[in-house]
């Protein structure tokens, strides 16, 4: 079966076309500046990068440029459109209404729109991709995949906040963690990496990266996530602030004469790593930056090395332990010194790292040490093979 995979943005469309008996990608690539000029990113599988800038004023046409790049005579990966047996759609929110992936029909889509309020980045141009592909893909069947679903397992004591409970039950105020797909995927792949029984594991995964989030998987559930009702809750990140003191957000605004959109843009995009460095939200700029005596940028990697170790922490006591530590995406993949700074807070877990694993990037690896009570691994994520492994598994 051959399933194009979609995560669709506001002006941006990603994709792949994945094998799944196989589980190899064909083709992947991206639709950016849709609505200004647009742009076609294009690789097969193999093949040389190809980029064709041509204008893109809707998402429709964006889904028809991938779509005839994929059956092109030259270096198209499909004789016809027929090939193209299912699509999985990356959707962000999906509120309580979705506790699994599900099959889209008009009735989802009307459920996700009722969401939107939760996520009005997001899932409105999520929708934007899902209808641009069933105008053109008519007949073949679509299965969404939402980010909060694999979080639903979550208890109450979890993800409730210390508000009145009425604004829980009129407009479902609490927390949904986000990153669920990759959570997921992380957290079954370590279990089948170290050979123990997945649903009798107590995992951490940290998903790092400019979006970061932390995620406790017990036995095989998500329990407790560190994003809440949006992805501004939990760590700092590149540009988010994370946790923070609501009274600071009323003191700041009067100081700097910000309304709350003010307020909410200097968190999710001035703040993080970036605003405490004043230098980049790229860890790898941060890097050099401090290696050339640069103080805020290395304090900046401290603070955000610090949260992540204070939610693993928190999240071995509320599963009473923990077996595994994964490390994932952009930075948990492939930077080193992040991970033994993180890992250099877990002594009194018994972690143990081995320098020499340690420095491995972009694969699947153990990191401890042979001795270390804990296992600490890195595992690259995937989230558009797990989005194809949901929908297969629905279509069939």
């Amino acid at each position: 079966m051959n399933v194009l995979v979609i995560n669709c943005g506001s002006s941006s469309l990603k994709y792949q076309v994945i094998h799944s008996e196989s589980e190899e990608a064909l083709a992947k690539g991206l639709c950016e500046r849709i609505g200004i000029d647009g742009r076609l990113v294009y690789q097969p599988k193999g093949g040389e990068k190809e980029i064709t800038e041509a204008p893109m004023p809707t998402h429709t046409e964006a889904v028809r440029m991938v779509l005839d790049a994929l059956v092109n005579e030259k270096t198209g990966v499909l004789h016809s459109l027929d090939e193209i047996d299912a699509v999985g759609h990356r959707l962000v929110h999906g509120g309580e209404k979705f506790s699994a992936s599900t099959l889209i029909d008009e009735d989802v889509i009307r459920a996700v729109e009722e969401c939107s309020d939760l996520a009005p980045l997001h899932n409105p141009a999520n929708l934007i991709g899902v209808r641009a592909c069933k105008e053109v893909l008519k007949d073949v069947p679509m299965v969404g995949v939402f980010d909060t679903a694999f979080h639903q397992t979550m208890p109450k004591e979890a993800f409730l906040y210390g508000i009145p409970y009425e604004y829980y039950e009129k407009y479902k105020v609490r927390k949904y963690g986000f990153h669920g797909t990759s959570h997921d995927f992380v957290s079954k792949r370590a279990a089948e990496f170290l050979g123990r029984p997945y649903g009798a594991l107590k995992t951490v995964v940290c998903h790092l990266g400019n979006g970061a989030s932390v995620c406790a998987v017990l036995n095989g559930k998500s329990v407790d996530t560190s994003m809440g009702l949006s992805p501004l809750e939990g760590l700092i990140m590149g540009t988010r602030s994370g946790d923070i003191d609501p009274s600071a957000i009323e003191f700041l605004a009067k100081k700097e004469g910000l309304d709350i959109d003010g307020i909410l843009n200097v968190l999710n995009k001035e703040s993080g790593v970036y605003g405490l460095s004043g230098v980049s939200s790229d860890f790898r700029d941060l890097e050099n930056a401090a290696n050339e005596g640069n103080e805020r940028a290395r304090l900046a990697r401290e603070v955000f090395c610090y949260r992540v170790a204070k939610y693993i922490g928190s999240y071995a006591a509320a599963m009473n332990g923990v077996d595994a530590v994964c490390f994932t995406a952009g930075l948990g993949e492939n930077d080193g010194k992040v991970r033994a700074m993180v890992c250099g807070y877990l002594g009194y877990l018994g972690v143990e790292l081995d320098d020499a694993a340690n420095t491995v990037r972009g694969e699947e690896k153990v990191i401890s040490a042979p001795g270390s009570k804990v296992s600490v691994l890195v595992i690259p994520t995937n989230e558009e093979l797990a989005i194809c492994r949901e929908t297969v598994a629905l279509i069939q």
